[in-house]
């Protein structure tokens, strides 16, 4: 080998210095500084050899990020598959990752949050109309959550926020 870095591999590492990339991410980036696609195969080789890419382990670490920021299945499994993560490698993660008692806390606490602010918004009794339960069930749909989950979410939300005041 010589002494005179390889500017492909440079920059790849610098990229990866900020934020974990998944494989397709960075033949993107690298793809826009110009490189060329043989450069780029060959520093994905030397990546993927010394550990530095790893989609498997990219995905893991993102649907752990995004569950903790109260984003559901579906929409993680989404945004993997635009970053360029294979389904099966997306699906293993999100099951592995994702503990479903900690998802349907999550929904519950972003479903009375949002209902909060659509109180505020709209006034104590826009929750009761359709259009605000609606407007609340498609909100926690865009975030990911299963169908059968924001149904259950709705009903206790209702449940615990609608009683009459003592």
């Amino acid at each position: 080998m010589s002494d005179v870095p390889d500017p492909c591999y440079v920059a790849a590492l610098r990229i990866l210095k900020y934020r974990f990339n998944s494989e397709a991410e960075l033949r993107r980036k690298l793809l826009r500084k110009k490189f060329e696609k043989d450069e780029i195969e060959k520093t994905v080789v030397r990546l993927r050899g010394e550990k530095w890419l790893d989609d498997e382990r990219f995905a893991a670490a993102f649907v752990r990020t995004r569950a903790n920021k109260r984003v559901g299945k579906l929409r993680i499994r989404r945004e993997l598959h635009a970053a360029g993560v294979s389904n099966s490698d997306a699906s293993d993660a999100v099951a592995a990752n994702v503990d479903p008692e900690r998802e349907q806390e999550a929904l519950l606490e972003l479903g009375r949050k949002r209902a909060r602010m659509l109180v505020r918004r709209h006034g104590p009794d826009y929750l009761a109309t359709s259009e605000g339960r609606n407007k609340l069930a498609a909100y926690l749909l865009k975030q990911g959550y299963y169908a059968g989950l924001v149904y259950e979410a709705l009903k206790e939300i209702s449940v615990v926020d609608h009683q009459p005041d003592s």
